[in-house]
């Protein structure tokens, strides 16, 4: 794993060989239409990032808008989901055919994957994701990635690019996901409040970190805010990949960020693969809530037993991903449930010993093994 200390890291191929890069709508699109001029500079950017050696990924937001502008839907198109499931369908086009000249005009073949939710919290299609991806990298193609909006519902949407950056990040096995936005990082209060300072390297997001964040997205194009950036750190931090957060709004916007403006996010550790995988979910089926010598267990690297079940939310199966929470709510981790949602509920609170009378058959060793579980 590379070494990432600084900013400056990210422009060096041994230090940062695989980059995400998240372009939100904002930067890509104004009243006028894409921001051609803008994202001409841009993307010599990032072929100078591959003429240095290093592997780039695109995850480009800016289809909804695209399309609301094509088709004069009111509210940039998202004034209804059928709205912005056809401005989506038809920005998609104009989206992906600018990335493609724009690319091709450096010597560069651009690849488009549209990809909803479940794409990548189903395990069979991440691993099939991340086949594609790598595949594609080594070829020498740039993927351009954007939430399937045009089928997406909003029980299946990662709902901004942040996560769904974090998400790839992961799934192609990358060092860094730097978010372009437009502001310059993560200040200690809203950086329109008097002598609010940016915060150039943050060591995990703790209490304090995420009380930092704005969930106001300052131009009112994009779906997301701080609060969604913050939670994209999370998941990038799951797989040990940093994150940066850089102002796209300013001319090479890659430059600067390499030049040390932005905040940078660095990982505390490295799960494995499959870990990190369940431990970025972000949609589980369920939950269990744990008393204290359970959490206390976890926490040192135990199953989970069902005599520290004390409560079973929701309607599972067995291999479904759920949260487990301790009394007051918060969620310790996630895990793969070896029973369904009724088994849970027949043997929370009772000890090993008397799950075959319960269940009528031999039962499993835990509720949910520690091989299958993530601390969160």
């Amino acid at each position: 794993m590379p070494n990432i200390t600084s900013l400056s890291d990210l422009a060096n191929a041994a230090q940062t060989p695989r980059l995400v890069i998240k372009v939100g709508s904002a930067l890509l699109v104004d009243k006028a239409g894409a921001r051609r001029a803008w994202l001409e500079a841009l993307v010599a950017e990032i072929a100078a990032a591959k003429q240095r050696g290093q592997d780039v990924i695109v995850v480009s937001s800016g289809a909804i808008a695209l399309g609301a502008r094509r088709l004069g839907l009111e509210k940039g198109g998202r004034g209804s989901l059928a709205d912005a499931q056809a401005a989506a369908a038809v920005g998609q086009i104009a989206l992906s055919g600018l990335w493609a000249e724009l690319l091709g005009q450096h010597g560069l073949t651009a690849a488009q994957l549209l990809l909803t939710l479940e794409d990548l919290e189903d395990r069979r299609r991440y691993l099939n994701a991340t086949a594609t991806l790598g595949r594609l990298l080594d070829a020498g193609a740039v993927p351009v990635i954007n939430e399937n909006d045009s089928v997406a519902t909003q029980e299946i949407r990662f709902g901004d690019n942040d996560r769904l950056a974090a998400r790839v990040a992961q799934a192609a096995r990358a060092d860094v996901v730097l978010l372009l936005s437009d502001v310059d990082g993560l200040y200690d209060r809203h950086p329109s409040e008097e002598g609010a300072k940016l915060l150039p390297v943050v060591h995990g997001i703790t209490p304090e970190i995420r009380a930092m964040a704005s969930p106001v997205s300052g131009s009112g194009m994009g779906s997301g805010g701080m609060i969604s950036k913050l939670q994209a750190v999370e998941i990038a931090e799951m797989a040990g990949i940093a994150l940066v957060i850089g102002n796209g709004t300013q001319d090479q916007p890659l430059a600067r960020v390499f030049g040390g403006v932005g905040t940078l996010f660095l990982p505390r550790g490295r799960k494995q693969a499959r870990k990190a995988w369940l431990g970025g979910r972000m949609r589980l089926k369920g939950g269990l809530v744990v008393d204290a010598g359970a959490a206390r267990a976890l926490a040192q690297g135990a199953s989970l037993l069902a005599a520290g079940i004390t409560a079973v939310e929701g309607s599972f199966s067995r291999g479904d991903a759920v949260a487990i929470r301790d009394a007051s709510g918060q969620v310790l981790a996630h895990g793969l449930s070896e029973y369904d949602a009724a088994e849970c509920a027949a043997l929370m609170g009772r000890q090993s010993a008397d799950h075959a009378e319960i269940l009528s058959y031999a039962p499993r060793s835990a509720v949910v093994h520690r091989d299958q579980l993530v601390m969160v």
